[in-house]
Order: C-alpha cells, then sequence, then structure tokens
C-alpha cells in the first residue's frame, strides 16, 4: 500500500508495535493554535494488565482460537493499551455490554487479546494474523478494529508535542514508541525515562504501545512557547501493575523531541453527540 509508511520492528513477547503512519489520517490532525494547554489526568477504568505471564493469569491461548497453542505472552501491546484508552471513553456498565470487564485484569487482558487479533487484521499490510502468528499490530490498526467494533466514532492523530498536549487536553492517547533496551527497568519512583543514563546509545529493543494518561507538569519559557524538559508525560504500560511506578512511566516532551521521527500518537474518540 504505497500510500502508508510503514517501518516493522521485530516482535517479542514484551514488544509488538509497528510504525504505521497514513498520510489520509494525518491530513485530518488538528493542527495546534494556541488554545490553553494545562495539566490533567485521565483514569484508566480497566486495571493495568500484562501481556506477559499470560498462564500465570489463567489465559489459556488455545481456547481463545482453534490449533493454537498455550503461550506465556504475546506482542499485543496495541490492543492494550487501546483497552485503557477506550475504557476512559465509556462507563463500566457500557464496557461490559461490549465484553470488557473491567472489574477483572485476567478477562480485561483477553478481551485485549480478541482486540489484537482484530488489529493484526485491519492492518492489510501484515504477511500474517493471529492467531495464526504473533505478528505485532500498529496504533492505526488498534484504532480502526476500535471503530470497527463501534466503541469509538473517529480518531485523531499528532505530530508535534504541542499538538499532543493539545490532544491530552481532551482524552488519552495511543503512543507507539521506539523502546530501547535501557527502559525496560526504569530508575527511582517517578521511573523518569530521561534519568536512565546513556539510554540513546543502549540498543532499540523493538515497537512498542502505551497509553498516556496524564500531562502531570507543564512549564512554559519566558517567550510562552512550552519548556519541553520540564513538561513531564505520564504513560501506562501493560506489562503488570508491579512494574515501575504501579504500573507507568513517564518522560518528558524533550525526550518525546529526540524520539519524534519513530512516534506515532493516536488518540480515539466518541462523538461528543454521544
Amino acid at each position: 500500500m504505497p500510500d502508508l509508511t510503514i517501518q516493522q520492528y521485530p516482535v517479542q513477547p514484551a514488544l509488538g508495535r509497528h510504525l504505521v503512519l497514513d498520510p489520509r489520517s494525518l491530513a485530518y490532525r488538528r493542527p495546534y493554535t494556541g488554545d490553553p494547554i494545562h495539566p490533567t489526568e485521565w483514569a484508566p477504568k480497566v486495571p493495568v494488565l500484562d501481556q506477559q505471564n499470560l498462564l500465570a493469569q489463567g489465559i489459556r491461548t488455545s481456547t481463545l482460537a482453534e490449533g493454537v497453542d498455550d503461550v506465556d505472552a504475546l506482542g499485543s501491546c496495541t490492543a492494550n493499551a487501546a483497552a485503557a484508552a477506550v475504557s476512559v471513553l465509556h462507563t463500566a456498565d457500557q464496557l461490559a455490554a461490549a465484553g470488557l470487564d473491567v472489574t477483572d485484569p485476567a478477562a480485561a487482558e483477553t478481551w485485549a487479546i480478541g482486540l489484537y487479533s482484530d488489529a493484526t487484521h485491519r492492518d492489510e499490510w501484515l504477511d500474517d494474523t493471529w492467531p495464526s502468528t504473533d505478528c505485532g499490530s500498529s496504533g492505526l490498526g488498534v484504532a480502526k478494529a476500535l471503530r470497527e467494533r463501534g466503541l469509538i466514532d473517529q480518531y485523531g492523530h499528532a505530530t508535534t508535542a504541542e499538538e499532543l498536549c493539545m490532544l491530552l487536553q481532551t482524552g488519552p492517547v495511543l503512543a507507539g514508541l521506539p523502546w530501547y533496551d535501557a527502559w525496560f527497568e526504569p530508575v527511582g519512583r517517578s521511573a523518569l525515562l530521561d534519568d536512565i543514563p546513556d539510554w540513546q546509545s543502549s540498543p532499540l529493543a523493538g515497537g512498542h504501545e502505551v497509553c498516556i494518561t496524564a500531562l502531570e507538569h507543564v512549564m512554559f519559557l519566558p517567550d510562552g512557547g512550552l519548556d519541553y524538559p520540564r513538561t513531564i508525560l505520564r504513560a501506562q504500560n501493560s506489562w503488570s501493575d508491579a512494574w515501575a511506578d504501579s504500573g507507568s512511566f513517564r518522560l518528558s516532551l524533550d525526550l518525546y523531541q529526540q524520539i519524534r521521527q519513530d512516534v506515532d500518537l493516536v488518540q480515539p474518540r466518541l462523538d461528543s453527540s454521544r
């Protein structure tokens, strides 16, 4: 599909995101026009999920699809991030009606695995799909899957730090990131990726998808522009609530700027008339 920009990464149990940028979608992004930016926080109703340790959670993939072996982990990060984001948009009852039980982490992870399968089928450029192959997916693919299920009406993109902060004023954002080896173990209580020494020189482990749930700190320069190093995002991961800061980590807009060319940002949205 020549109208797509695609960068595929190796898929491993903790990482399964590929970078996909669609010019047709990007053409409809909302450019930042100077709207006020404030700290904001969104609380997913779904618990922190764990795409690893599936067997310990009682999740047997052999029961989810015919001819599939049991595995202990899947590269389903795109769907886990999407489950967190969409759980902000609906009530618990609405989510339950869609099959997403936010009271049971294992049930929610099972739902996310089904969404992962849907996303791989929406990523038409993939050679394989899950359950036949743990092939990974994209933020675009999982947004399409949410829309196909009627859980969102549309999705919007951001390509700059200012656009990202603007989107966070209205809801959480799916962030597809290049993930470095050094980032697997954030340091300190803040779990701030910026604080990890020499992360830039560590090997690239693959691609990962997380849900940005908060713009925790917003600082401005004297000219009114955002102070990137001191403006901090918080993102919910899907490696259990025992990882980092109760399953979340932080990064500055300065770090985002450093990796921006390999990042995609997608916000699932509901029509305001609902």
